[in-house]
């Protein structure tokens, strides 16, 4: 026979009213440049000589703007290229590497020549084994330390999927690649992020982020892998610490979520975010990290900087929404394909598909105020999960809940002197004064008053013979 001491739930409580979060802060508009008669994927940037530039997925090309005055973004030249929606774009020294699913392998622009029109660019179809059947890529990432090209979700000239990530050497010559290596253990790898002969490899059909060691490209080690949140993994980046990756799942409820990749044998979640407080009605794409600063693109929403520098408590300090029109919510893929942050200057571009807009934006980073703490159960002075606490203020998705060990983070971009609420169906709903201090914590631990407490006599039986069990 089994005594337990119950807390009842007798009432639940109400949540206050706040004014209307804005959907643009810490971003300022510095002008758009649309593209009539295309769609745009996505967007990367290049710079020389004092002078930047966004380079855009066009479906009809690469288009190169100047953006050196972020105000008068200007048009130098659109290069033709397969005609297809799917373009993806990367840097390595004065070379765009441009892949499409319209096929014909890697097109490789020699960038040096800007800001004329007139660039060498030709088209690399593989060496070696694959000379010549490189055809549709749907992504790729370079390795820049190493010099190593990963070209993702291939397919050879037959339209046979090569399946995994293909490795690609950079180093002798950058404008004629040669073929090296491939992983494909876990099958088709849609996107991935690769840093010093590591890859993170994202499976976006089985939900899961792999970690690779690459080392020997003709024999890739399988480190690692951990499946996320929404089981549909886009992509993949690092934090500053390369003990800490993130990724985006391309579908609802859709997250940027941080690992502790430390292990990569037990990878472990510590906090996911997104523009809405449940994931619901926003799917994020591409997330790149600068500084710590998490800089995703939202389809419907725009983009957003998260500060991840404290990764197991994420919170958005700068949004910018670059497309108006209502959700779809049986077709959420309008919108915000791709944001490139990395300009000297501190400029982010961003590429909306249709209309086919550039969208030139200058950020105010800010770091975090956090409010962290834990919350007990009055009734045995144990951890109480499923709290929800509030910081009222007009910051969004402050809103939180604590876990089964009683612990919640949460946080906001605006210091200041502010009330939180911490409220359970069943407690007295408590409302505390907090002061927030920019990248410091505030510690708030609450124990929850329960409304009612009663005595509950409860036998444990066995299920087959109904027999009380005794000394459980």
């Amino acid at each position: 026979m089994l005594r337990l001491f119950l807390c009842t739930a007798l009432l639940c409580a109400a949540f206050l009213g706040f004014a209307q979060t804005p959907l643009n802060y810490n971003f300022q508009l510095r002008s758009t440049l649309e593209f009539p008669g295309q769609t745009l994927a996505n967007i990367c940037g290049y710079w020389q000589d004092g002078r930047e530039y966004a380079l855009l997925g066009g479906s009809k090309g690469l288009i190169i703007v100047e953006i050196t005055d972020p105000a008068n973004p200007v048009t130098i030249v659109q290069i033709p290229g397969p005609d297809n929606l799917w373009k993806e774009i990367k840097i390595f020294k004065h070379y765009a590497y441009v892949t499409s699913e319209g096929g014909q392998g890697v097109q490789i622009v020699d960038l040096q020549g800007l800001p004329s029109a007139n660039l060498l660019s030709h088209y690399y179809q593989g060496t070696g084994p694959i000379n010549g059947t490189l055809n549709k890529i749907h992504a790729l990432h370079i390795d820049t330390k190493k010099g190593f090209m990963y070209t993702y979700g291939s397919q050879d000239s037959g339209d046979n999927g090569t399946n995994g990530a293909m490795v690609h050497d950079l180093n002798a010559d950058p404008y004629n690649p040669t073929y090296v290596g491939k992983f494909d253990q876990l099958g088709y790898v849609h996107d991935g992020f690769a840093d010093n002969d590591t890859l993170y490899a994202c499976h976006i059909y089985t939900g899961q982020m792999s970690v690779v060691d690459m080392t020997d490209k003709a024999n890739p080690q399988l480190l690692g892998a951990v499946e996320t949140p929404s089981k549909f993994t886009h992509n993949a980046w690092l934090l500053s610490d390369h003990k800490t990756a993130l990724t985006t799942d391309e579908r609802l409820p859709s997250f940027v979520t941080a690992y502790d990749i430390s292990d990569p044998a037990d990878i472990r979640e510590l906090d996911r975010i997104s523009t809405t407080a449940d994931g619901a009605n926003s799917v994020g794409h591409n997330v790149h990290i600068l500084n710590d600063y998490a800089i995703t693109s939202w389809y419907t929403d725009g983009v957003t900087i998260v500060d991840a520098h404290r990764p197991d408590n994420l919170v958005q300090v700068a949004r910018y929404d670059t497309w108006a029109p209502p959700v779809n919510i049986n077709n959420p893929f309008d919108g915000c394909w791709g944001a490139f942050p990395y300009f000297p200057s501190g400029t982010i571009v961003t590429s909306d598909i249709n209309p086919a807009v550039l969208t030139v934006l200058t950020p105010t980073y800010k770091r975090a105020a956090y409010l962290e703490g834990k919350i007990l159960n009055s009734c045995n002075g144990q951890p109480l999960s499923g709290a929800t606490i509030q910081i009222n203020s007009n910051d969004p998705n402050t809103a939180t809940t604590s876990k089964i060990t009683g612990v919640f983070k949460t946080g906001q971009v605006t210091p200041g002197s502010f009330t939180a609420t911490i409220s359970k169906s069943g407690y007295q709903t408590v409302t505390l004064p907090v002061t927030l201090k920019t990248a410091e914590v505030t510690d708030l631990n609450v124990t929850l008053e329960a409304l009612s407490i009663f005595n509950e006599t409860v036998t444990l039986q066995d299920a087959a013979t109904l027999i009380p069990i005794a000394n459980t």
